[in-house]
């Protein structure tokens, strides 16, 4: 029956994301004390919690996978964590993306114009727009990577962020498929990351000028 189907998606959705704040809220004060491994992998898996523009899209991601179906539901949260991670590297090695928060804030607002309008884009054009966006995500992960902080748990810690955050909008995505109306509450959601990334991009704007 499609209502329990919808009723356990949205349970697992609402499990997952209780996981995801009870493994790394806890720690977020102490993140920023400690050094090393555990602080390195601490801070960069709060990273993409702490800006509701990084977070919306991040869902975002897995919510227009859901929509498009596969092969993408499965190739966009793959694209998305490696493409952040050349971005970081870049990052830290003195090469960021330019116009990094502007970048972060027109991914939101793209991802929610592709779900709000129920894009059925290409393959090809899905991955690499994802993977554009996602260079920018991780350039701002890279700079605002702290100093003792061990770079390689730092990575780990915001690529499996990230994923969970996919696999939350994923679970989402999946439990509004199978409901009467649950495309247009998937639009909704789409409207709703949209305004998240107008507001981003016009404040970061505004920041530029």
């Amino acid at each position: 029956m499609p209502l329990p189907s919808a009723r356990s998606a949205a349970s697992s959705a609402a499990r997952l994301a209780a996981v995801l704040a009870a493994t790394l809220l806890p720690a977020a004060a102490a993140a920023h004390e400690e050094v090393g491994v555990a602080g390195g992998f601490i801070d960069g898996a709060m990273h993409p919690l702490m800006g509701l523009d990084h977070l919306a899209a991040m869902v975002a991601v897995g919510l227009w996978g859901a929509q498009l179906g596969r092969p993408l539901v499965t190739a966009l949260p793959i694209a998305f964590p490696m493409m952040m991670a050349v971005g970081a590297l870049a990052a830290v090695l003195g090469y960021p993306a330019p116009g990094i928060e502007i970048g972060i804030g027109v991914s939101a607002l793209g991802l929610g114009v592709f779900i709000l309008l129920g894009w059925r884009a290409p393959v090809w054009a899905a991955v690499a727009l994802v993977g554009v966006f996602a260079v920018f995500h991780g350039s701002a992960h890279g700079e605002e990577m702290p100093a003792a902080a061990n770079p390689l748990a730092y990575g780990v810690g915001f690529v499996l962020a990230t994923g969970l955050l996919h696999a939350l909008g994923i679970l989402i995505g999946e439990g509004a498929r199978r409901v009467a109306q649950g495309g247009v509450a998937l639009r909704a959601c789409g409207a709703g990351v949209a305004a998240v990334g107008a507001f981003a991009t016009a404040n970061a704007l505004a920041a530029a000028l």
